[in-house]
């Protein structure tokens, strides 16, 4: 007996010696893991909401497509309206606090769908005010979040940092659709976006322990008008921010005009009911957990800028294959396929582009800079949600995913051959905080990386990360 205990012991030390973390794997920080389990179980709450609230409107609501465009964007009018402002306050208040608040917010935002179900008040027009005060949240309290990750982690660990949160959403990604499919199917969509409120409140609740020690330091002189033109001015005269918004931004079109036909192709045109809607998207989950694994490394071969653009590639033929896919149970493998390809391409545009933007940022203007950036990229999302819906009703549903694949495999050709995003190797340095705080970014002269061709800047020593985001969490990113 006892040497078959012993073959056991060596049989399972064997099978887990591949699963132990690296003495220096983020994961043994015992900060950053709390906040990594933040993300995880907020994110399986996400993936009820990601199916619920479309299918409520789609289902229970019968939404035209214009209607689901209407409703997409109303969540990204926020970020046009708000996002540069909050970006001056989030620089001269604690994220944290900010975060966890955004937490907390959304879960009374999203239980508050299946009280006007029960009451009987629910409507498209209060759909659409529920996505308006979601987008609000996601305007601050998702670039404070983003801002958390740089307190946690060292600037050149970046790229490896974002894989690990995006991988934190991968299980839920696996297993959270056909969950949340069931669950719809058992209780109906607006009562199963109660379940994503309790997530959400225990993720608040982890986040509050996390010990981040943050000295903010307001000048005497600051004013407001003054440092919101600093920090548009740093991202203005910074080529490779302003071209990471462009390709970005364009991509982010394409996405909306995809995302706000996608259930309605599933559920009219292929028929799918809302669990196999939930189980397709089960293929999101894996894409994320490839794309996760492989993202780090590849980034460090080919570099962030290669990467970023091997994802819009990846995204566009997704995109393409549904729109020719045919309405039999090959159109369904391809409703999978494309959410695989789709999450895979994401994972492997924003941890680059996460990384790129914050690393080349001094912390002073992190929270300036997070904010034009998600406003510059998230500005054509709303056009590309209302054409996506546009396309939908007027001349067939499989046009705006064909718009949305073609524009994106453009993009990527372009892309490619763009100096500044193929020429970004390694994350640059951050510049110098000094001359670009106040009156002085009015004059600040042009940066080396408004050079036709980027230098490769070496990454810089290590630094040890202070006390302990995906887009930080999937759902505030």
């Amino acid at each position: 007996m006892s040497n078959w205990l012993e073959s056991c012991r060596r049989a399972w030390t064997r099978s887990t010696r591949g699963l132990r973390l690296a003495p220096d794997d983020l994961l043994r920080d015992a900060t950053y893991r709390r906040l990594w389990t933040s993300i995880l179980i907020s994110s399986f709450g996400g993936q009820v909401t990601m199916l619920a609230l479309p299918l409520t409107a789609a289902v229970l609501l019968h939404a035209s497509p214009t209607q689901m465009g209407l409703l997409t964007a109303m969540e990204i009018v926020p970020f046009v309206l708000f996002s540069l402002p909050s970006g001056v306050w989030l620089d001269r208040v604690r994220k944290l606090p900010v975060y966890v608040l955004g937490e907390t917010s959304l879960a009374f935002i999203v239980a508050s769908v299946p009280f006007a179900w029960w009451m009987g008040w629910l409507s498209m027009p209060w759909m659409y005010v529920v996505g308006f005060i979601i987008g609000t949240v996601y305007t601050t309290a998702g670039t404070a979040a983003q801002i958390v990750l740089t307190q946690v982690v060292a600037r050149e660990r970046l790229v490896e940092a974002h894989a690990k949160n995006a991988l934190a959403t991968s299980g839920a990604e696996v297993a959270g659709p056909g969950l949340a499919g069931a669950l719809i199917k058992v209780v109906g969509a607006p009562l199963a976006l109660l379940v994503d409120a309790g997530l959400l409140i225990i993720s608040a609740t982890i986040l509050r322990g996390i010990a981040i020690h943050e000295e903010r330091k307001v000048a005497a002189q600051a004013h407001f008008w003054r440092d919101l033109r600093a920090g548009v001015n740093f991202v203005r005269r910074q080529r490779l921010l302003v071209s990471l918004a462009s390709v970005v931004g364009i991509w982010q079109m394409c996405h909306h005009a995809a995302i706000v036909v996608q259930i309605l192709f599933a559920t009219r045109t292929l028929g799918l009911s809302e669990q196999a809607v939930g189980l397709s998207y089960m293929g999101m989950g894996l894409g994320t957990i490839v794309a996760s694994v492989l993202g780090n490394r590849i980034s460090r071969k080919l570099g962030p800028g290669p990467c970023l653009v091997i994802g819009f590639a990846v995204c566009a033929a997704g995109w393409l294959l549904l729109a020719v896919a045919p309405a039999n149970a090959y159109g369904v493998a391809a409703f999978a396929a494309m959410l695989l390809c789709f999450s895979a391409g994401a994972v492997l545009i924003f941890i680059n582009f996460l990384a790129l933007r914050q690393a080349v940022t001094p912390e002073p203007l992190l929270g300036r800079m997070t904010s034009t950036m998600r406003w510059l990229i998230l500005i054509p999302a709303g056009p590309g949600a209302l054409l996506g819906g546009w396309l939908g009703e007027h001349i067939g549903l499989r046009a705006a995913l064909g718009f949305a694949g073609g524009t994106a495999a453009l993009l990527a050709i372009v892309a490619w051959h763009h100096p500044v995003i193929r020429g970004v190797k390694v994350l640059p340095k951050p510049e110098s905080a000094d001359e670009w705080i106040g009156a002085e970014a009015e004059v600040r002269p042009m940066t080396t990386m408004d050079a036709d061709e980027p230098p490769e800047v070496p990454v810089r020593p290590a630094v040890p990360a202070v006390e302990v985001i995906p887009e930080a969490p999937a759902r505030v990113a």
